[in-house]
């Protein structure tokens, strides 16, 4: 349990960290303006080697406006930025544009980005993309090891550029999606006939969007799907993660004393208000991460101007040099760090207060009160 602890501690700085430096190397160049104001009225001539061929002008746009958060690969920068890989399978190049001239969340618009750079960069992210090394049962194996057909192997590339962001290369769960060789859906799936919709349609109410492939990629990507299921089911005696039995040892009446006094959970949550259901939303290991460092947890954060006016909000962007917000209209606004003064109300910090203070007991009898709150 200890390390259990200790690891959502360090994930949580780390997170923080990649968040801070990623961000920072945008903002130091331009902070107000941000990137979504870089000049894009430069040829790509100029922009690119003497060598270069015409050919690799969307390739120098993404180098020059999207590496620095996806990838110089497109492979993301993991967790904060996914990868842009496949990314047609789930866009159109009308919804990329948008996207790109408008931005969204944590993505700055870039509303100078016209012909030809936009159309050369639409074609890039549209080309063959960068295949990794094959998945099996174990890091470096054959594929044959793991039982894997051609079909399979095919669906794995598919799998590692659209879905690995989610649900991890091996198809065992990852930063926000499920273990898919324990999932209820594939175990009963027959060549396709359930996880087939579920990949074209989307489900829209778990953040997972809807992907355009042919028939032919489906069938490899099921494939791929069903031989990491058979994969993992022949890892017998070994550990695959925490089962949810083991984090259901805590005493409830004493979760629920500390949830309501030494741990000071009710000064912020309530077990009939926004915690309501929470043991339906997240179970298991989930469910105690959450607990641990809220990820996705937002900040409001009150800025004073020059003349005393004050602008609230929840916070969007902050370092050294820069604090942002959006405001009750979804409004962007951010200002130099030296010339107002800021509160930050971070609700995450009583959480990362907790860490240093909670026992074994502590964490295994709060988490057996949570997982009364269906």
């Amino acid at each position: 349990m200890k390390r259990i602890q200790e690891a959502a501690f360090v994930a949580a700085i780390a997170v923080g960290t990649l968040g801070l430096l990623v961000f920072g190397l945008r903002w130091i160049e331009s902070p107000i303006e941000a990137a979504s104001q870089r000049s894009s009225t430069t040829t790509a001539t100029s922009q690119r080697p003497a060598n270069t061929a015409p050919n690799d002008q969307g390739a120098a746009t993404y180098a020059k406006q999207c590496a620095i958060c996806h990838g110089d690969q497109r492979e993301g920068i993991l967790p904060a930025f996914p990868p842009l890989l496949g990314i047609k399978h789930q866009m159109t190049d009308q919804q990329l544009t948008d996207l790109i001239h408008k931005g969204k969340g944590r993505m700055p618009g870039f509303p100078t980005l016209q012909e030809p750079d936009l159309t050369a960069l639409l074609h890039y992210l549209g080309t063959a993309e960068v295949s990794g090394p094959p998945t099996s049962a174990s890091e470096g194996a054959p594929a044959a090891e793991a039982g894997a057909s051609g079909l399979a192997e095919a669906g794995g590339g598919l799998f590692r550029q659209n879905c690995a962001f989610c649900h991890g290369r091996d198809a065992m769960g990852g930063e926000t999606g499920p273990d898919l060789t324990q999932s209820k859906l594939v175990l009963t799936d027959v060549n396709g006939d359930k996880i087939s919709p579920v990949v074209r349609e989307g489900r829209i109410d778990k953040k997972m969007p809807a992907f355009n492939f042919s028939s032919q990629e489906l069938l490899s990507l099921v494939a791929f799907i069903h031989a990491r299921e058979t994969a993992a089911a022949s890892q017998k005696g070994k550990r695959r993660g925490v089962a949810v039995a083991d984090l259901q040892t805590g005493n409830l009446q004493a979760g629920k004393a500390y949830f309501n006094g030494a741990g000071g959970c009710s000064k912020c949550h309530s077990a009939t208000g926004d915690l309501a259901g929470v043991a339906t939303r997240y179970q298991g290991l989930q469910l105690e991460e959450r607990m641990l460092y809220p990820r996705g947890a937002t900040s409001k954060v009150t800025v004073t101007l020059a003349n005393e006016h004050q602008v609230e909000g929840t916070l969007a962007y902050r370092d050294e040099f820069v604090i942002g917000l959006k405001d009750a209209d979804g409004t962007y606004h951010s200002w130099l760090t030296r010339k107002v003064k800021f509160k930050v109300d971070s609700p995450v910090d009583a959480h990362v207060e907790l860490f240093p203070k909670y026992s074994d007991d502590d964490i295994h009898n709060l988490m057996a009160y949570l997982q009364t709150l269906r």
